[in-house]
């Protein structure tokens, strides 16, 4: 089971949330913050491709490729996923077309699920963010198994929101299961 943290805030809502879901269940969390993982130069229409990006992508990669399940969890910026989650994505374009991987074929077979927090109107400014990651999945054939948005902006103010905290906790029953 892999957790992918969008957050610059190493302690913030995301964070938090994913550490509820997560506690006492066997994972690897990412935060992809603390890893460089440059943008790319999108050549998907020329001869040559794209070139390699020298970065940690190719640290992450094998983690994303070896997990059954994976959670996104990114805060609400403007109404979307974080910069760091927005690039990590924007890096598939590339390794979609990588001979070295079948990155289609590996993320058919996986499930995702996405945490999202954000302010006091997060459900449902939210929404179009969720519908984003459905279509991201759908685009590899990827299963998106469910999310939570929830409310918080200042650091673990998700604490206060009980709806959230209780899907976070059926999530973390059923993921003890599996592992």
């Amino acid at each position: 089971m892999l957790a992918v943290l969008g957050s610059s805030r190493k302690k913030g809502n995301t964070a938090y949330m994913v550490d509820r879901i997560m506690d006492g269940v066997n994972h690897v969390a990412i935060n992809l913050a603390d890893h460089q993982i440059l943008p790319i130069d999108d050549k998907r229409h020329t001869v040559d491709g794209f070139s390699l990006v020298d970065d940690d992508y190719e640290k992450i990669l094998p983690q994303l490729l070896d997990s059954d399940i994976i959670i996104f969890a990114t805060p609400l910026y403007w109404y979307g996923m974080s910069g760091h989650m927005k690039t990590f994505f924007d890096r598939w374009s590339q390794y979609l077309r990588d001979e070295r991987f079948d990155l289609k074929g590996e993320l058919s077979k996986k499930k995702a699920y996405v945490v999202v927090t954000g302010g006091a109107n997060a459900p449902i400014t939210a929404l179009p963010l969720i519908q984003q990651f459905q279509y991201i999945f759908d685009f590899v054939d990827m299963k998106f198994e469910d999310y939570i948005i929830a409310r918080g902006v200042k650091p673990e103010e998700v604490s206060q929101d009980q709806l959230a905290l209780q899907k976070a906790q059926y999530w973390n029953n059923e993921f003890k299961k599996l592992s």
